[in-house]
C-alpha cells in the first residue's frame, strides 16, 4: 500500500469531522469497530444501500461477524486479524443478508485508526460487478452450448457422409474439381483419395458421356434446380444415374453429386471394415472397455489388461470397472451418472489401479451405446497421461480459462482454493469485458467496474494485462 509522502504538509490538521466526510464520500460503507469486532459507528454513501443493509438500525452495537452470512464469517476474523496483529490491510469480499432475499456482496478492508481500541473498516458495493459477472457467465455458457450443438451436427453429417453406401461427392461449381468424396465414391472410381481430390469430375466418366456430365452441371448452375443424367464410368463401363444439386457454403457455390449404379455396386468391404474396427479395438494403444449399464465389464482390450495387470480378458469380464478405475464407489459413479444424463463424457481425470498395486493417472472419455438388442451400455477410452509433456511452461499463478478446467480441479484442491480461483477468473473476465465494451478506455472501464484507475492498473498487472496500463499513465495517477 502506498501512502502520502508528506500528509501533514498536504492535508494539514484534518479534523475528525472532515475525516468522517472524506471517508463516507470515498467508500460505499464505512464502519468504526473496536478490537472485539463490535460496530461503534456506521456511515453509508448511498441511502438506497443504507436502507437495504441497515434499514432497521440494528448494526450499531452488533458484532461485524453477526451481520454477514455464515459462510463469510471466517473472512471477517481474518480481516480484523490482518488489521490488528499483522498490520497488513487486505481486501476481503463478504456477503450481507438482505430482506429482499439476495445477499449483498461487499468488499471490505480494515485499518487501524492509531488507537488501541478502534479500527476503520471501509467497504465497496459489488452488486453491479456481480450482475456483470453473471451476465458474462450466462453469455459464455450460451456460446459454449451453441458451439457444442454445431460440433455435434457437423459430426453427425460427417459420419453420415462417410458411412453412406451411396457414392456422394462435393464438387466446386466454378472449377468443377472434386472437393470431397466419400469411401463409396472412391470404391466406385477405384482410385485413392489423394488422387481423386482436386481432380476434374468429368475425367471419371466415359469420353462419350463427359459432355453430358458437364451439360447437367451447367443446367443446375444456371437454373438452381436439381439435374439428372444417365452416364457411364470410364474405368469399368458401368452405367450410373447421376444426380446433382447446387448449394452455397461460405460464399462459394458447390455441387452435391450422387451416383447410383444400375448394376449392384461391388461390396465396399463392410465385413472387412467391421473386422478392422475389432482389430483396432484389441490392439489400440489406449485402454478401451465396453461395460453394461451398471458398469460391469463386457469386453476389454489388451492395453486395458496391461494397465490393470490382468492375465487375460476373462479376469475382467463381469467385474465392475470400479474395481480398477478411480476412487472406489466415487469416480465410476460420477462417470456413469453423467453418461446416463448426457450420453458422453470427455477427459475425465482419475486414476487406474492395477491388481498388484501399480497405479497411473489417466484421462477417461466415454459414450453411451445401444447393442443389437437395444440394451444400453457404455464404451470407455482410457489414456495414460503420466508421461504427457506440458505444451508450455506455466506459472503457479496462471489462472484457469474455462469452467471445464475449474471442474478438473474438484477433488484435487480444497474448496476454499477452488472458490478463490473461480473469483479470480470472473474478475479477470469482467475487466477484459469492460475494456472491450469501452474501446480500451481505462477511465470508463474503471467507472463501469466501480474501481479507481489506480486499482484497475494493479489488477491489470496482476492478471497479465499490463499492456492496458502503461507505466507512465499509472504514475500520472
Amino acid at each position: 500500500m502506498q501512502v502520502f509522502k508528506s500528509p501533514k504538509e498536504s492535508l494539514g490538521d484534518l479534523g475528525a469531522l472532515a475525516a468522517a466526510k472524506l471517508i463516507a464520500a470515498a467508500t460505499d460503507v464505512a464502519l468504526v469497530v473496536d478490537t472485539q469486532g463490535v460496530i461503534r459507528d456506521v456511515a453509508f454513501n448511498k441511502d438506497e444501500l443504507a436502507l437495504e443493509l441497515d434499514g432497521q438500525g440494528r448494526w450499531l452495537g452488533s458484532r461485524l461477524m453477526d451481520i454477514v452470512t455464515a459462510d463469510t464469517q471466517a473472512k471477517i476474523r481474518e480481516l480484523l486479524l490482518d488489521a490488528t496483529v499483522r498490520d497488513v490491510p487486505t481486501w476481503r469480499q463478504v456477503n450481507h443478508p438482505s430482506p429482499g432475499g439476495e445477499d449483498v456482496p461487499v468488499l471490505y478492508s480494515a485499518i487501524s485508526l492509531g488507537r488501541d481500541d478502534r479500527l476503520l473498516v471501509v467497504g465497496r458495493d459489488l452488486r453491479q460487478l456481480a450482475m456483470m459477472q453473471q451476465r458474462l457467465i450466462n453469455a459464455q455458457q450460451s456460446m459454449e452450448r451453441d458451439y457444442i450443438r454445431l460440433r455435434h451436427a457437423e459430426t453427425r453429417y460427417r459420419l453420415l457422409f462417410q458411412v453412406s453406401s451411396e457414392a456422394v461427392m462435393i464438387v466446386d461449381a466454378n472449377s468443377e474439381l472434386i472437393v470431397d468424396a466419400n469411401p463409396a465414391t472412391l470404391a466406385l472410381f477405384e482410385t485413392p483419395a489423394a488422387q481423386t481430390l482436386n481432380s476434374a469430375v468429368a475425367a471419371y466418366f466415359d469420353d462419350a458421356h463427359q459432355q453430358a456430365v458437364l451439360n447437367t452441371l451447367a443446367d443446375v448452375r444456371s437454373t438452381g434446380r436439381d439435374g439428372r443424367a444417365r452416364v457411364r464410368l470410364a474405368n469399368s463401363g458401368r452405367e450410373c444415374e447421376l444426380s446433382a444439386s447446387l448449394f452455397r457454403q461460405e460464399n462459394a457455390s458447390l455441387f452435391l453429386m450422387r451416383l447410383t449404379s444400375q448394376s449392384a455396386i461391388p461390396e465396399t468391404g463392410a465385413a472387412k471394415s467391421v473386422a478392422l474396427l475389432l482389430k483396432y479395438f484389441e490392439v489400440a494403444a489406449d485402454a478401451m472397455v465396453i461395460t453394461h449399464y451398471d458398469g460391469r465389464v463386457v469386453r476389454a482390450n489388451l492395453a486395458f489388461l496391461e494397465m490393470t495387470q490382468l492375465g487375460n480378458a476373462e479376469q475382467a469380464r463381469g467385474e465392475s470397472l470400479d474395481r480398477w478405475l478411480g476412487r472406489t464407489g466415487v469416480d465410476l459413479s460420477v462417470a456413469l451418472a453423467n453418461l446416463r444424463q448426457s450420453g458422453a463424457i470427455k477427459l475425465f481425470a482419475t486414476v487406474l489401479r492395477g491388481e498388484y498395486g501399480a497405479s497411473a493417472e489417466v484421462e477417461v472419455s466415454a459414450v453411451a451405446l445401444n447393442d443389437v438388442e437395444d440394451k444400453p451400455c457404455f464404451g470407455f477410452a482410457i489414456r495414460n497421461v503420466e508421461k504427457r509433456l506440458p505444451t508450455a511452461p506455466s506459472s503457479k499463478r496462471e489462472l484457469p480459462r474455462s469452467v471445464a478446467q475449474l471442474t478438473e480441479l474438484i477433488g484435487r484442491v480444497p474448496l476454499r482454493d477452488l472458490v478463490r480461483e473461480t473469483t479470480d477468473v470472473i474478475e479477470k473476465l469482467s475487466i477484459e469485458a469492460a475494456l472491450e465494451l469501452t474501446g480500451d478506455n481505462r477511465a470508463s472501464a474503471a467507472d463501469m467496474l466501480g474501481l479507481s484507475r489506480q486499482s484497475l492498473y494493479v489488477k491489470l498487472r496482476r492478471y497479465g494485462l499490463a499492456e492496458h496500463a502503461p507505466e507512465g499513465e499509472a504514475a500520472d495517477e
